[in-house]
């Protein structure tokens, strides 16, 4: 019988917007149809069966009205509503056969003190009602001069108490299904915040890790190039051959960096845009890097080279980037050179980046902000950064990378 009210609920609250289970609308339309339609055709059928010992004129229909009307404070006042309810019903019972229809504004009422979590009032409030019910209609019947056909039989009786007590664990089992519906509701949008959370962060580390390779970028590239001006600018009046040389290396370096600026931004490209068809920085091409480096670079490659997870061949790349950036930067003597080292272990890539230029005790600056930049991407894959001076002169970085190798069969 509260189905049609709690539809009723729901309706009124999505019309309104009201989705704070906090704010319930006073308005219960369909509790009010449900206990009128019980009241008026269901007691309309018992005077026709016989079952009604007394006129069935106006002013009883307006009695019987009194309680499905008073449902619309039910969840103002229940208990108020169901004393109010109740009243009409005792009355009409005393010249009508026993039957539920024309005690369903009472049941409701009844049921919706049960669900707002006052169960021990809708316990005490059914047991009066009952026992009221029973003082009037079997204790005071003769008294009163009821008509025989009002009197319950004890299986009555026992259907009014099972009625009365169902209406009152109903409101309580439907106390706790809306109180788990709105533990889900909590639950999923706590899981909806993580997940915004989460994809804000995510975004939050991209913008980061792009800022990170923007800066290695442009940071290697304009520092070969401003490097080579300087030479060109030198040797322009007597060696304009030199300075040619110089002007061509600006003109690659120059569009080395565009092409990598356009990779690194390759992450911002919205679908449906073609993909970048520059190959992906990685060792593969440290020859093209260190051929560019500005300086006398050595290579060494010990172990078998073999492919190497993404983001580990990408950061490998870029550590070596910025340690020749580093050397080409800071290093001073008659001859700065860097001797690159990659070692390939069997669960781990080493890189080990010398400069052997500069006489010991000739810098005593730090050899540039961007040791944190290569600390930060090594610790980021989970491996181990050291840097510092060498005893007999210049600086080293030594970097181990986790890269685990392929098990055989693995293309």
């Amino acid at each position: 019988m509260t189905k049609p009210a709690e539809l009723g609920m729901r309706f009124a609250a999505a019309r309104d917007g009201r989705h704070d289970r906090g704010r319930r609308p006073e308005w219960p339309p369909g509790a009010v149809i449900v206990a009128t339609l019980f009241h008026m055709v269901g007691t309309h059928n018992m005077a026709e069966d016989g079952r009604v010992y007394g006129p069935m004129n106006c002013a009883v229909y307006a009695m019987l009205m009194i309680g499905p009307l008073a449902l619309f404070w039910r969840r103002r006042s229940p208990l108020v509503v169901f004393a109010v309810a109740a009243v009409p019903s005792l009355i009409f019972a005393t010249q009508a056969a026993p039957h539920f229809p024309y005690a369903a504004a009472p049941a409701i009422a009844l049921f919706t003190v049960s669900r707002q979590g006052r169960l021990r009032a809708a316990a005490i409030a059914a047991a009066v009602g009952y026992a009221c019910y029973l003082l009037v209609v079997v204790v005071l019947a003769d008294p009163l001069g009821l008509p025989p056909g009002t009197r319950p039989t004890w299986g009555q009786a026992a259907l009014a108490a099972i009625g009365l007590g169902g209406a009152v664990v109903l409101g309580a089992v439907s106390k706790v299904h809306s109180e788990h519906l709105a533990e889900i509701h909590k639950a999923r949008a706590e899981q909806a915040r993580a997940k915004k959370e989460q994809e804000r962060r995510q975004a939050s580390e991209e913008r980061l890790r792009i800022a990170r390779e923007l800066h290695d970028v442009l940071g290697h590239h304009l520092s070969l190039i401003n490097v080579q001006a300087g030479v060109g600018l030198h040797l322009m009046d007597n060696r304009p051959e030199q300075a040619r040389e110089a002007l061509t290396a600006i003109k690659s370096a120059s569009a080395e960096a565009l092409r990598e600026v356009r990779s690194v931004l390759g992450a911002l490209r919205t679908e449906g845009e073609a993909a970048p068809r520059q190959p992906a920085l990685g060792l593969n091409r440290l020859d093209e890097l260190t051929a560019g480096a500005g300086i006398p670079v050595r290579t060494v490659v010990n172990g078998e080279p073999r492919e190497l997870p993404a983001e580990v061949d990408r950061a490998a790349y870029r550590i070596v980037q910025e340690g020749l950036t580093n050397v080409r930067r800071h290093a001073s003597g008659p001859d700065p050179k860097a001797e690159v080292t990659v070692g390939y272990l069997p669960t781990a890539l080493h890189l080990s980046l010398r400069n052997g230029g500069v006489p010991p005790g000739e810098q005593d600056s730090e050899p540039g902000s961007g040791i944190t930049g290569m600390r930060a991407r090594a610790e980021a894959l989970g491996g181990r950064f050291e840097a510092g001076r060498l005893p007999g002169g210049g600086f080293l970085v030594s970097v181990l990378l986790p890269a685990p190798g392929k098990s055989e069969g693995d293309g």
